[in-house]
């Protein structure tokens, strides 16, 4: 989509900007079976073992995992559950899924049960894609539900369930891909909720090329010869996706996989170097425990390091320029639409502190209090232009919550545009930069994740000690916020280290584990609002001590 030419500037990539949109586009086959099929698609590293996979080896593979789902009862418009860590499973799944028309719901291996039953149920999910180290949680989740079948990549040892490798053995080759158009369901990816449950942001065929602008951008005019590239980013997340698996695939490059969750600065490096990386996603918390780590010194082959999920600040972008020797391009996104705002250094000055300018292809503006446009300089929310191909088509069966999201605007000229609401205030400078500067909601954003309080609130009152509890975000040096919870306590209950322990596993042992509460403080009452609310934004500037 983006070319790079001699020169290029941002205005003149802005105004020759046009949004190829074909009339059929089907991400499942855009990203295996239209590549060269000789290329190499994957470097998948398990400990000290390395396999490579050809888009030939995709394609064949997605193919006959296709019509082995299909066999299975698999239909088009069904939700198909990925629960798998980087590798190649969790790629030709949910190639799989799209090249039959359904629609892919990532699903990390971090959620509990209560977080995986809730969104399983949600989508009404027809089968579950996953592993043996995540089997017994789904299989103890999905009787609670109807008719979902469940599929296990790496063999079932109980031999109980189909597994991946025996649907690919016996599938036939050459599968037919539904005609999916750009604008047809492929994937819900689910948001932290602030006032409720988590809500599935429904993505259409045309979210991949949606992304394409910012992934060349952001990667200084990805690909270049030699491109490969990784992130320690899960592929459940619409970062680790769509900003680097599928776009990757899609322009015929290698992605590097590695189904470790924990991030370890020097494994990082080492695996980088070994298998000459040359642009990553590595998000802030990563930047800043490479930053504080001891790393060899070794002849990486980066060329660009994309960031993005908080502020890195000038400092941390000083030290990337000088301990790489490449710059840090960093962008902003959401669930409901990603990759609007960033940089890219090979073409405009990046700032330290600003969120970059809007991407080719993508219209952003601010609104003031009225929810009218704002002029350069006004605070208000940040907000883009729906008929953008990255835009979720809605939340899945909410439209109440959907409505909410969008709001009409009627220019100065009487033109009226719909904008998706991004809950973010900031401002814009005369140049097109844009500032972040707050949420508009509770939303807490943590080591890269987005989190929102209520589904841990709702979580926390299940312990029989708990009366009240309020989640917020409190400051920290690491991970940019962690959860603090404040806890009134039932009858008879007193305030302990162990009970706060106890809080905390609670928590871990039902959501995703970098949802749990890190600070517990118990309180004799909440703060309210006249109408009944908490008021978090009280608990926040309080900051008080943590567990007596």
């Amino acid at each position: 989509m983006i070319e790079k030419v001699a020169e290029a500037t941002y205005q003149g990539l802005r105004e020759g900007f046009r949004w190829p949109i074909p009339e059929r586009l089907n991400i499942g086959t855009a990203c295996s079976t239209e590549q060269d099929q000789a290329a190499l698609a994957l470097i998948e590293v398990v400990d000290d073992e390395v396999r490579r996979y050809t888009f030939g080896d995709l394609t064949e593979g997605s193919d006959r995992l296709a019509a082995g789902l299909r066999d299975l009862g698999i239909r088009p418009g069904d939700r198909v559950a990925v629960m798998l860590p980087q590798g190649l499973a969790c790629g030709i799944a949910h190639l799989a899924t799209y090249k039959l028309g359904g629609i892919a719901i990532p699903m990390t291996q971090l959620f509990g049960p209560q977080a995986l039953g809730y969104r399983l149920g949600d989508s009404g999910a027809a089968a579950v894609i996953t592993d043996p180290s995540s089997l017994a949680m789904v299989t103890e989740v999905t009787r609670e539900l109807d008719d979902v079948r469940i599929v296990v990549a790496g063999g079932d040892p109980a031999g109980e369930h189909p597994t991946l490798e025996a649907l690919v053995a016996d599938s036939p080759a050459g599968f037919e891909a539904e005609p999916t158009g750009p604008d047809d369901p492929a994937v819900i990816i689910y948001t932290s909720g602030t006032t409720g449950a988590p809500k599935g942001a429904l993505h259409a065929h045309r979210v991949l090329l949606g992304h394409l602008p910012a992934f060349e951008l952001m990667f200084d005019f990805f690909p270049q010869e030699g491109d490969r590239i990784w992130t320690p980013a899960d592929w459940a997340w619409i970062g680790g996706l769509f900003d680097v698996l599928m776009p990757a695939w899609y322009h015929g490059r290698p992605v590097v996989a590695t189904p470790k969750s924990r991030f370890e600065p020097e494994a990082a490096l080492r695996l980088m170097t070994e298998h000459e990386v040359t642009a990553t996603f590595l998000p802030p918390t990563a930047l800043k425990m490479m930053r504080q780590a001891t790393l060899p010194d070794l002849a990486h082959s980066l060329r660009v390091i994309m960031s993005g999920g908080e502020p890195l600040g000038g400092e941390m972008l000083a030290w990337s320029r000088e301990r790489f020797g490449v710059d840090i391009n960093e962008i902003y996104g959401q669930t409901e639409a990603n990759l609007l705002v960033g940089n890219s250094s090979a073409v405009w000055d990046v700032r330290p502190g600003s969120m970059g300018r809007p991407y080719p292809g993508h219209t952003l503006a601010v609104l003031d209090a009225e929810d009218q446009l704002a002029p350069p300089g006004v605070e208000g929310e940040i907000v883009a232009r729906s008929d953008d191909p990255v835009v979720m088509l809605g939340y899945w069966q909410n439209p109440e919550a959907t409505e909410a999201k969008f709001v009409t605007v009627t220019d100065e000229d009487g033109t009226s545009h719909r904008w998706l609401r991004t809950g973010d205030l900031g401002s814009r400078d005369e140049e097109d930069y844009f500032w972040f500067s707050s949420r508009e909601d509770d939303v807490i954003t943590s080591a890269g994740y987005r989190i929102g309080p209520a589904e841990i609130e709702e979580c926390v009152l299940g312990h029989p000690a708990v009366a009240m509890v309020a989640a917020v975000g409190v400051p920290d040096e690491l991970r940019g916020q962690v959860v603090k919870v404040f806890v009134t306590l039932a009858e008879s209950w007193s305030p302990s280290e162990e009970l706060a322990d106890e809080i905390r596993a609670h928590v871990k042992a039902r959501l995703a584990t970098y949802e749990y509460p890190r600070e517990v403080e118990f309180i004799d009452e909440l703060p309210m609002t006249t109408t009944g609310k908490v008021r978090r934004s009280a608990l926040r500037s309080a900051r008080q001590g943590s567990t007596p």
